[in-house]
């Protein structure tokens, strides 16, 4: 754990740094901006982008503690390896690896993906969503974009690349074909709500950003990662939070607040009739498919780091590792065929909450780590600070707010938590009993 280079692999096989930064992209903008306006939006109201604005900050925050670890300890493991580093305790990495492989892997890549069924349905057979083809179209990305993870490194860097690429060209169209025919009056700061409102709202927005984690698990595969990581860490952060925030007033610019909410995840599409017409709702759906497709595959690849990692460390069983019964791509296989039983049965709504939530709770914890580990990191004691005490009030924000207007959603983050604590200390018993003289960390 924790080389720079594999010498069995060769350089040509390595992830670029531009393959990295595009990784990055391509997780956070498939995973929110399409879903999560119209939910934003029932916060935030019109201070939408405000609140992309503080999530994406409150991100990088975080990132820069990833990035303080992911340097010193360059592995696929990502925050698996860093929470492992910074507490060496098997309950708490235990639990905390259960909860983000759900939430961060399974629960994301399949809310996207069911976005992508939605999205297809739509546009190629006229079917509503939620209805079958849904989850025909959202089931096929799934054994696509597992495929593709399969075909390794390299594959993802040049498709991922390509992706993102015509991705942010369509919304740079979008931006310049809406931004003249703004009306200001629906964006006057008179209309935002309380400043506490906007606030609960960046845990959900905070959403849009969970794909930055993918990063930190592709530190294993780049050349050069003291060289590469801070830079595709900070370069997708930035360039997804300007994208989100320029969205944002583009479309609560052009539509009311009522009809973001209502339009939900066709809202930005919705947006680009008025001034680029019936071709501007077309290239918007085709963007969101692009994106859509481009999240589950690099939810996928981050998967397989994750999971060869918690295998090899005994927090998962055997079966999610590269000596699995089931082949080398174990781990991959496992959450791919998850995914694809959420597909089936997930409703996008609430667990968007929910696994915002309890990501942002999993980050925290590496922030914590890297608080603890601060010296050995050379991180900046305030940035870490500031990284957990931005994360705690949002956290404690939204899940008061939670309780109050979403009971169900909330008892429903607790039962996660409570289902994580009880699969983890099921196994670790069972890791107990049959190796009592190597405790697993």
């Amino acid at each position: 754990m924790g080389t720079v280079e594999d010498p069995g692999v060769s350089s040509s096989q390595k992830l670029t740094l531009r393959g990295a930064t595009f990784l990055g992209i391509g997780a956070m903008v498939g995973a929110g901006i399409f879903a999560l306006l119209g939910q934003a939006g029932v916060y935030a109201g019109a201070a939408v982008w405000v609140s992309f604005l503080l999530a994406g900050l409150m991100s990088a925050a975080l990132g820069y503690t990833m990035v303080k670890f992911g340097v010193r300890y360059p592995s696929s493991g990502g925050l698996i390896v860093y929470l492992r580093e910074g507490y060496r305790s098997r309950r708490v990495v235990g639990a905390a690896a259960w909860l983000g492989y759900l939430t961060a892997i399974v629960v994301v890549g399949a809310m996207v993906a069911v976005s992508f069924g939605d999205y297809a349905a739509d546009l190629f057979l006229n079917a509503d969503p939620g209805g079958p083809w849904s989850k025909v179209f959202g089931a096929l990305l799934v054994v696509l974009a597992t495929w593709m993870t399969i075909a390794g490194p390299r594959a993802v860097d040049r498709i991922q690349s390509l992706i993102v690429v015509a991705l942010l060209a369509v919304f740079v169209v979008f931006i310049l074909g809406t931004v003249g025919g703004l009306h200001a009056h629906l964006l006057a700061p008179s209309g935002y709500p309380p400043a506490g409102d906007i606030i609960s709202s960046v845990a959900l927005t905070f959403f849009a950003f969970l794909g930055f984690a993918v990063i930190s698990f592709a530190a294993g595969d780049l050349a050069r990662p003291k060289h590469d990581l801070p830079r595709a860490m900070y370069l997708a952060l930035g360039a997804t939070t300007a994208l989100y925030v320029a969205v944002a007033l583009c479309v609560f610019g052009t539509l009311t607040v009522d009809k973001v909410i209502h339009y939900g995840p066709t809202a930005i599409a919705e947006a680009a009739r008025p001034s680029l017409g019936e071709a501007g709702f077309l290239m918007m759906a085709i963007a969101a498919l692009l994106a859509t497709a481009s999240s589950v595959t690099a939810t996928l690849y981050a998967s397989v780091g994750l999971t060869d990692a918690l295998a090899e460390f005994r927090y998962f069983p055997p079966v999610f590792g590269p000596t699995s019964r089931i082949g080398r791509h174990g781990g991959l296989l496992i959450t791919a065929g998850l995914t694809l039983l959420f597909v089936t049965v997930l409703s996008l709504g609430a667990l968007a909450s929910v696994g915002s939530a309890v990501s942002l709770a999993v980050f925290t914890l590496v922030a914590v780590a890297a608080f603890r580990m601060r010296d050995e990191l050379g991180a900046s004691t305030s940035m870490v600070i500031a990284a957990i005490g931005v994360s705690v009030v949002v956290l404690v924000g939204f899940s008061i707010d939670l309780f109050i207007n979403d009971r169900r959603s909330f008892w429903v983050m607790i039962a996660l938590v409570g289902l994580a604590l009880i699969v983890d200390e099921i196994w670790a018993r069972h890791v107990e009993s049959s190796h009592p003289a190597q405790p697993p960390a």
